[in-house]
């Protein structure tokens, strides 16, 4: 499978709605977070989560996110990961200032389709855009929450944390 650079990501947004939901759904509403929501969507709800997902999806296809990829098989979208390293005047609350240089690289939106999972492509994703953002001179960080299963896994794949900011854990890739 190729990992595929999309040059429009708002042109995706529909598409990735629903694939973000199936992941949601999947996590029996653990991920993603939705950490700003009072009173989450239940995973059965699309409607529901389409309502409070989709503004931030949006903001992140159009105005967060530098660049954005997708792995396919066929038609299908089986995984995606975004990259973040022009940080100066973006808005992003859940990036600390401590951070926020020019070199810095974040990899966000690392998700697969569950149906694909356990089959490597995460992993795949990550290699890529780590060697991505360490090509462009950055140093690759995630963002995530300590009580996701994500947190042990990019601690096994050569993350390091950094320090807790607000509910967040920030981790920084260790070149071995």
């Amino acid at each position: 499978m190729k990992i595929e650079m999309i040059d429009n990501p708002l042109s995706l947004k529909d598409e990735l709605l629903k694939f973000v939901f199936e992941v949601y759904r999947s996590t029996r509403g653990t991920y993603p977070a939705l950490e700003w929501v009072k009173k989450k969507p239940s995973p059965d709800d699309f409607e529901g989560f389409e309502r409070v997902y989709e503004p931030f999806l949006e903001f992140r296809l159009g105005k967060e996110f530098d660049e954005l990829y997708t792995m396919r098989k066929g038609e299908q979208l089986v995984g995606t990961v975004a990259l973040v390293y022009e940080l100066e005047g973006k808005d992003i609350p859940w990036v600390p200032e401590e951070i926020k240089n020019e070199k810095t690289g974040l990899i966000e939106f690392l998700m697969t389709s569950p149906g694909y999972r356990g089959r490597g492509y995460g992993s795949k994703l990550l290699d890529f855009a780590v060697k991505r953002l360490l090509s462009l001179g950055k140093t690759p960080h995630v963002i995530t929450f300590p009580s996701l299963d994500a947190y042990g896994y990019y601690l096994r794949r050569g993350f390091e944390k950094v320090m807790d900011y607000r509910e967040f854990v920030i981790l920084k890739y260790v070149v071995p």
